[in-house]
């Protein structure tokens, strides 16, 4: 049986503030892990850059640490070269939705078999607290002295409205319904998106755990397959409702859509190649 501490990362201090909600999560994420029986060899966390990004440092499996906004394309690479692996892209609001806004929307379009785990909290964190893609209507910092005048991004409403495959928001600081809905998208066959209500307690006064508890519902009587539905409560914006949105399990991931997976029926890392044929190759591109 596999035991919740083989994903404990000891001799790694974390850098993050006491109090974030980013130790629930990778709590939340740990427990997800050992509940599914994985060991951490059979994991890979990709990331790009923040206080979110941090969090395969602090998680005991293998890790890709790159560029900020660009945790999905290799995350999209290492699951289509390795199709056995469990792969998961994680980050912050500002890393996945702004930097990396474009790569979001065409991984959603490619539905690779990959968790993408956004950790939500209304701000840049890393970068000491200016207004991030999903800061609310009003939210003031030191550089949007006035208040935010831009529309914030809504992440679930824009997956929906592109069919992606898996849809669902938790909160954090309910560390056990987290941990189930992770466990659910990775499980999922497809694209995974799980926006995680996460409180920054050093650059965000506004959206804390009282405002996300006193703002959210569980969603109950709800349909996940119907796409109308789905999207009529991502748009909801007086409570927000946390749970699955949408799943659509009929749709083919891109690695079932890559003839060399379909034909060959061989991962990518196990194949053998000759290294004659290889050198052929790059000749006749020389010439």
């Amino acid at each position: 049986m596999t035991k919740i501490k083989q994903f404990e990362q000891e001799q790694v201090k974390t850098a993050w503030c006491p109090g974030c909600g980013n130790f629930m999560i990778l709590k939340a994420l740990q427990q997800a892990l050992k509940d599914l029986s994985l060991k951490p060899q059979e994991v890979v966390i990709v990331s790009g850059i923040g206080q979110a990004a941090k969090t395969p440092h602090y998680i005991n499996v293998n890790m890709f640490n790159g560029l900020h906004g660009r945790a999905l394309p290799p995350a999209t690479a290492i699951k289509a070269c390795n199709p056995e692996l469990t792969v998961i892209a994680e980050g912050g609001d500002g890393d996945m939705y702004g930097e990396g806004g474009n790569h979001f929307l065409h991984t959603i379009r490619r539905n690779p078999d990959i968790t993408h785990l956004v950790h939500n909290n209304m701000v840049y964190g890393l970068t000491k607290g200016q207004a991030s893609p999903t800061s609310e209507f009003g939210f003031k910092t030191p550089v949007q002295t006035d208040g935010v005048i831009s529309e914030p991004v809504n992440p679930l409403a824009l997956a929906i409205s592109m069919d992606a495959s898996f849809v669902a928001r938790v909160f954090c600081g309910d560390t056990k319904k987290t941990a189930d809905i992770i466990k659910k998208a990775i499980q999922h066959p497809g694209y995974a998106l799980v926006d995680i209500f996460q409180p920054c307690v050093t650059f965000n006064k506004v959206n804390t755990f009282k405002w996300f508890k006193e703002h959210t519902y569980d969603l109950k009587e709800h349909d996940s397959n119907d796409r109308k539905q789905a999207f009529a409560r991502a748009i909801e914006r007086e409570k927000l409702p946390l749970g699955i949105f949408y799943k659509n399990k009929d749709k083919k991931t891109f690695e079932q859509q890559l003839s060399v997976h379909r034909d060959l029926k061989t991962p990518f890392i196990l194949r053998q190649f000759k290294r004659k044929k290889l050198e052929e190759l790059l000749e006749s591109k020389q010439s």
